[in-house]
């Protein structure tokens, strides 16, 4: 039986020869999001510049026993200075991260988006959880469920292809993903069957790229081997998904949840198709999955230099 975090450790262990990412850490002004930005740092991960009220975080620092170390503090008066002076740093190549500490994910991802300042990129900006499930052999990749509450078939598109992307980065060497829905077969009655379709031939006409895909596909028949062929399903992802691309946010909020307080899984959160990766921690992630968080990130940060040199 594989033992509990084991991915995470892989994840982590991975990157320790790669440079540390300079990350804006955007208000990390309480112990759990301090902890978490400076044990990246210590492990390597990340290079951290502290955005927020240089008091609060000193007071913090001292109360927690958080060695800040040479961290440098960017001084801001409250969490909304804090995201837009954490973009801004992005904005001007300081920072090749973005972490959100203890401020709410809408105020950091207002200052993302916005469309003179933000960080927007021609591709729709979507959420990943990277989940490490007990029992389950390697890291399970889930999307959206954070940013997008009712994509379009459109927008889905984008998704899917950011959650490509970061398998890639990962390292996963054969991406396949199954696009969830409640039923496997084609229902013109279930809006996301007919999506689910629609983006499988996408892929056939290389609209999206770089992974096997299929759906729709129920949750069981998409991680289940013996599920799947019980329901006589033919298909290289069925029974042997690591993507789970979910219909709308409340179906993957709902699923990652249930992973986590039912079968104990760990989740790992990122942000894709910014300028930059956007590192998403919830106020409960243990330190663990706050440096799983960094280490992905500092994955796909090392994907786009690559991919701008190559294009350069």
């Amino acid at each position: 039986m594989p033992e509990k975090h084991e991915k995470y450790r892989r994840l982590i262990e991975a990157c320790k020869l790669l440079p540390p990412t300079p990350t804006a850490v955007a208000h990390p002004c309480d112990a759990a999001s301090l902890e978490g930005a400076m044990e990246a740092a210590r492990l390597g991960l990340i290079e951290p510049l502290l955005v927020g009220p240089r008091e609060r975080i000193l007071a913090v620092a001292k109360a927690a026993g958080i060695s800040l170390a040479e961290a440098p503090i960017i001084d801001t008066p409250h969490s909304v200075a804090s995201a837009e002076a954490a973009v801004r740093l992005v904005r001007e190549g300081k920072a090749e991260a973005l972490m959100k500490g203890s401020l709410h994910t809408d105020e950091l991802m207002a200052a993302v988006v916005r469309r003179d300042t933000g960080l927007r990129t021609a591709r729709r900006v979507s959420h990943c959880f990277v989940m490490d499930v007990p029992n389950h052999p390697e890291p399970l990749i889930i999307t959206d469920a954070a940013v997008n509450i009712a994509p379009t078939l459109e927008e889905k598109a984008d998704i899917l292809q950011n959650a490509i992307d970061l398998a890639h980065a990962m390292g996963i060497a054969e991406v396949r993903v199954a696009i969830l829905s409640a039923m496997e077969t084609v229902n013109p009655k279930v809006p996301s069957t007919v999506e689910a379709a629609a983006l499988c031939k996408m892929v056939d006409r290389h609209q999206v790229t770089g992974a096997l895909v299929d759906g729709p596909l129920a949750l069981d028949n998409a991680i289940d081997l013996e599920a799947a062929r019980i329901k006589k399903i033919d298909s290289p992802v069925a029974g042997r998904a690591n993507v789970l691309m979910v219909p709308d946010l409340e179906a993957g909020n709902m699923l990652a949840k249930s992973l986590s307080f039912l079968a104990g899984a760990d989740a790992a959160g990122i942000v894709l198709g910014a300028k930059v990766p956007i590192i998403l921690t919830s106020r409960a992630d243990s330190v663990l999955t706050r440096l799983a968080s960094c280490a992905v990130a500092a994955m796909v940060a090392k994907a786009r230099r690559e991919s701008a040199k190559a294009v350069g």
